[in-house]
């Protein structure tokens, strides 16, 4: 196992910690995040913990049930006691941007039914501005390219200079869990990030972005020497 991997296991190692006998538990998407199942289950099996898991994607669902672990669906819950999720960058204030796995509106359905949000990392996804990582935008597949059209006219009128990109893979475009396309914008750097979010929820056509401000109460982080914890 490489260092970030071994970065990512012990985030995903310590979030399980968190975990108590008879919560909902919201289970994110990524590499990350698969760490996390993975201890999460045998920490389950290991006490007899009574959980009921919310998974975030088709994926993260699979390898929760093949562990072990109960899932339920979101509507088969009033609420979720907590939600652990990686990614791909988390900035001040822990704002986030999520959505390299394609799962950001699932994702984002799930934090926001939750009363306690930890998001988990390797180091190197700390950054002191957002924006590095291209921001995903998951778009209603019919119209995507008009809706893009659109999607760069907003993100120009704020004063950076980008075009969406559509995702592909394998020479087609990458559907969602929804069936839905993903247009990512290499911004390189976000200094307003919350403009941007108000401007593309106003675009139909825009099911959601992968910006997630104000939702992570805490992260955890593996580093070189061990987790450290960070606080919104």
């Amino acid at each position: 196992m490489n260092p970030i991997d071994r970065q990512k296991q012990a985030a995903g190692a310590a979030a399980a910690q968190e975990i108590q006998d008879g919560m909902i538990v919201g289970l994110g998407t990524g590499s990350t995040a698969a760490h996390f199942v993975t201890s999460l289950a045998r920490r389950a099996g290991a006490e007899k913990l009574g959980l009921r898991c919310v998974a975030t994607s088709r994926t993260t669902a699979d390898l929760a049930v093949r562990l072990g672990l109960t899932v339920v669906a979101l509507d088969d819950v009033r609420e979720i006691d907590i939600t652990v999720d990686g990614a791909d960058e988390i900035g001040p204030g822990l704002r986030l941007i999520k959505g390299g796995g394609a799962a950001l509106l699932r994702e984002k359905l799930v934090w926001e039914s939750s009363r306690r949000c930890i998001v988990i990392a390797d180091a190197a996804k700390v950054v002191g501005t957002l924006g590095a990582f291209p921001l995903p935008v998951e778009v209603v597949a019919f119209g995507h390219a008009a809706t893009a059209r659109r999607i760069g006219e907003a993100v120009r009128g704020l004063g950076l200079s980008v075009d969406p990109r559509l995702r592909m893979r394998d020479g087609s475009p990458v559907q969602t869990d929804s069936g839905q396309v993903i247009y990512d914008l290499a911004c390189g750097e976000l200094p307003e990030p919350s403009a941007l979010a108000r401007a593309l929820k106003l675009i139909t056509g825009v099911i959601d972005h992968g910006l997630f401000l104000g939702l992570a109460d805490e992260a955890l982080i593996g580093g070189v020497n061990g987790i450290s914890r960070l606080a919104r």
